[in-house]
């Protein structure tokens, strides 16, 4: 035997693999049998051969850097700085606030947390000079990585107002960027995938998302993206992939040589009250999508997060998926491990290809932003989330224990400590906002009203 496996095989062509696989089908159609379209208008094929001439270049991402973040919603200071400690003591390697309130003393926050070790990022949903001149006072005298994270747009999208008056907030991020060197732009792509966009839909508002960016802040500030993934295990993967390739193509328009820090966490999408433990195989199956398709970093979603507050089994659960996959299903020892799948890189550049022009009639039209003030990114991501709806409704996308095989005796009324189903606020917006909704909510909502 060879020292290489492939020269002890004779060469076999595409057209040899069809050939057998027509003659297998024993006269069925082949294109109706074995081949099916995705909702992105991808034709997905039996087998993948090898196609030197569509490999793309190397990834430039490392699995073996992929860190296990930690997102902590600040409300109780002493209780989310414990709750900081103890998970970074538990493996996590990087914390995420989220800082809702003004009143805050993040000083406080930081003197306790910053020595842990671990990168900070500090996402605000407020814009206040002077609580961002606190951090970077703080962050004079600290070498670690501290970043804030502003996101007006993503704000002005979810909540249909901007943070302040009836303009758009770009001169007060402006005002805290040109004081605080630690602060960073971030992209809440994470929105469009939790309201029902397709795949192509997210690589594209996302890229218009961020050029909104690129053109009024240059190429001197980071990037940071908040992704998230679906159940979609392979198309994830390329989804990643496909975003990474196309904001490089376009940061280099703008001389912007800033690696873009993707963030990501499970889809709440297809996530359930019933037979809530199944959670726990979805979110493991998107988290090694993230990891494969190039994330930075993974903030696991806990299995019982719909509808319990934040508690200690159910966070140490998700960390725990993540230490799993990390240290003892090897994920942390291949760098780039989708490079040269056949599969992966023709869904990668047929993705890569469809965002691309879905991208370049954004900007022929107008730019994201004022498509999204015009309404129609609203109208488009709501079309995508009916068509992905009706598949759910009519049993074609299955969703275990909930619309296949559902335990009739599960009781959930009296688990509930969150409220778990879209909340409409009664309030006057400039926008009709994107609202996430998850695919099993109808069917939860009757089965609660059943319960006894």
């Amino acid at each position: 035997m060879s020292t290489s496996l492939f020269s002890d095989f004779n060469l076999v062509s595409s057209k040899q693999w069809k050939q057998q696989i027509q003659f297998e089908l024993k006269g069925a159609e082949y294109n109706d049998t074995v081949v099916w379209d995705s909702p992105e208008g991808i034709r997905v094929k039996p087998f993948y051969h090898n196609d030197l001439d569509n490999l793309q270049p190397l990834s430039s991402s490392q699995a073996s850097a992929c860190r296990i973040g930690q997102a902590i919603f600040v409300f109780d200071l002493e209780k989310s700085i414990a709750r900081a400690i103890d998970t970074v003591a538990r493996g996590a390697e990087s914390l995420h606030f989220q800082i809702d309130d003004e009143a805050i003393d993040v000083l406080h926050l930081l003197k306790n947390v910053a020595p842990l070790g671990v990168p900070i990022h500090i996402k605000l949903g407020f814009l206040n000079t002077d609580f961002n001149h606190k951090i970077h006072q703080f962050t004079q005298s600290f070498s670690g990585q501290i970043s804030v994270n502003n996101d007006p747009i993503g704000y002005f999208a979810r909540e249909g107002n901007w943070h302040t008056g009836s303009s758009d907030n770009f001169e007060a991020i402006k005002a805290q960027e040109a004081q605080f060197t630690g602060s960073y732009l971030s992209v809440d792509a994470a929105l469009y995938q939790n309201a029902g966009a397709t795949i192509v839909q997210q690589i594209a508002y996302s890229l218009g998302h961020a050029n909104e960016y690129l053109n009024r802040f240059g190429c001197d500030q980071p990037l940071v993206f908040q992704w998230a993934v679906g159940s979609n295990y392979f198309f994830e993967i390329a989804k990643l992939r496909a975003f990474r390739s196309l904001f490089n193509l376009i940061a280099k328009e703008y001389n912007h040589h800033h690696p873009c820090h993707i963030v990501v966490s499970p889809s709440k999408r297809n996530k359930t009250i019933y037979d809530y433990n199944v959670n726990m195989l979805r979110s493991t199956t998107e988290c090694m999508s993230a990891i494969l398709g190039g994330a930075d970093t993974i903030i696991n979603m806990p299995y019982d997060a719909l509808y319990h507050k934040d508690n200690e089994f159910g966070d140490r659960i998700a960390r725990n998926q993540l230490l799993i996959l990390k240290h003892e299903s090897y994920f942390n020892k291949v760098d780039n491990p989708a490079d040269g799948s056949y599969y992966i890189e023709s869904l990668t550049q047929q993705l890569a290809e469809k965002a691309l022009a879905l991208f370049q009639e954004l900007e022929a039209n107008g730019g994201f932003l004022q498509q999204l003030k015009d309404g129609l990114i609203t109208r488009k991501i709501q079309e995508s989330a009916a068509k992905e709806q009706a598949l759910f409704d009519d049993g074609k996308t299955v969703l275990l224990g909930t619309n296949k095989h559902p335990n009739k005796a599960d009781r959930m009324k009296h688990d509930l400590e969150l409220f778990p189903f879209v909340k409409i606020k009664g309030r006057k917006t400039l926008i009709t906002p994107i609202l996430e909704k998850r695919l099993a909510e109808k069917v939860e909502q009757e089965r609660l009203q059943t319960e006894s």
